[in-house]
């Protein structure tokens, strides 16, 4: 009786462990406090931030480009497209494409290139010294290269300077540096060089009038440029309209042509030395009156209330009080 207790004892033992453990492990796993923490989110390797060398590398060049000015069309500014004889336009050429600085406008003027009264081309003790104007962009790199090639073309203080100094000095007054009496393939001439901003500023607003006024006569370009040939254009038409507000309902075309050539010479100290020509004005006009007509007898009918018909040589224009308002409104704001 005794072992049969024992015997049942011994097998319950084993059952109510199993049943302790089976409540032990359900109550245990359903206890929110023993939830494993969710996973962290998986994060992308970000790099790291390079250390900041005590010896930088530079930053990369940035171009800034101006706007260009988009091809002009082919009749636009026909009128400053002056002819000359074959021969000369031959010789002009020859002479600009002998500097290998870059030169982006030139033009030559003066009594070299065209006829003018005083001066007799067939004698060779009178004949005058060739006049050149080269517009750059950086003038500093133009002399640096220019120094090399003609050194002979500069001072010795230029020189020794070097191009900066003569950059430097040629942004003073009229921002021209010239280089005279110098000979360029057996020819003497004199050349003047200013960067092409320069040259636009003066002939838009009339600045210094020193390159816009001997602009206002007749020239003959051998380097071509969009924007200088449009601010050409409106130097040109400026000096119509100048000249215009001096001069009656009535007038030849000679006394129009002598108003524009004689703007650049109002004021000038030059025309009150003895060895100047007084006359100048008139003697430019006299020998370069096609030349004149060519220039401006389409800008100056192209104005409101001028008449100029192409076969004759009289000019009428409009002279009320609101005609005469129009030119001055449109007139460079230096001068006015």
């Amino acid at each position: 009786m005794l072992s049969i207790t024992r015997s049942s004892r011994a097998v319950s033992r084993p059952v109510l462990l199993v049943v302790r453990t089976l409540a032990t492990e359900s109550v245990h796993s359903s206890a929110p406090d023993d939830i494993p923490p969710p996973l962290p989110p998986k994060t992308l390797n970000k790099p790291s931030r390079p250390r900041i060398s005590p010896y930088p590398r530079p930053r990369p060049a940035v171009f800034y480009k101006h706007p260009a000015i988009p091809t002009l069309p082919s009749t636009f500014g026909r009128n400053q497209l002056l002819p000359v004889a074959d021969s000369t336009r031959a010789l002009l050429e020859s002479i600009v494409s002998q500097f290998d600085a870059p030169i982006r406008y030139a033009f030559a003027y003066g009594s070299g290139v065209f006829d003018q009264d005083g001066y007799d081309p067939l004698k060779e003790d009178d004949k005058p010294m060739l006049d050149f104007m080269f517009a750059v962009t950086h003038s500093a790199h133009f002399h640096s290269i220019n120094m090399q090639q003609h050194p002979h073309h500069y001072p010795l203080h230029a020189r020794l300077l070097g191009s900066s100094y003569v950059s430097r000095l040629e942004e003073i007054g009229p921002g021209v540096w010239f280089n005279p009496y110098v000979l360029v393939g057996g020819v003497r001439i004199k050349y003047g060089i200013t960067t092409v901003d320069n040259l636009c500023s003066d002939l838009l607003n009339w600045k210094s009038l020193y390159l816009a006024g001997r602009m206002h006569k007749p020239l003959r370009i051998i380097k071509d440029d969009a924007r200088v040939r449009l601010t050409q254009q409106v130097n040109l038409t400026s000096a119509v309209r100048a000249a215009l507000l001096t001069l009656p309902h009535e007038f030849p075309e000679t006394a129009l042509f002598e108003r524009i050539a004689g703007i650049s010479y109002n004021g000038d100290p030059r025309m009150w030395l003895p060895a100047e020509n007084r006359g100048k004005v008139v003697n430019i006009v006299r020998k370069q009156g096609p030349q004149f007509k060519e220039l401006y007898h389409r800008l100056a009918v192209g104005l409101p209330g001028v008449q100029w018909p192409a076969t004759e040589t009289m000019v009428r224009q409009d002279t009320s009080p609101t005609a005469r308002a129009a030119h001055l409104r449109k007139l460079p704001w230096n001068l006015l």
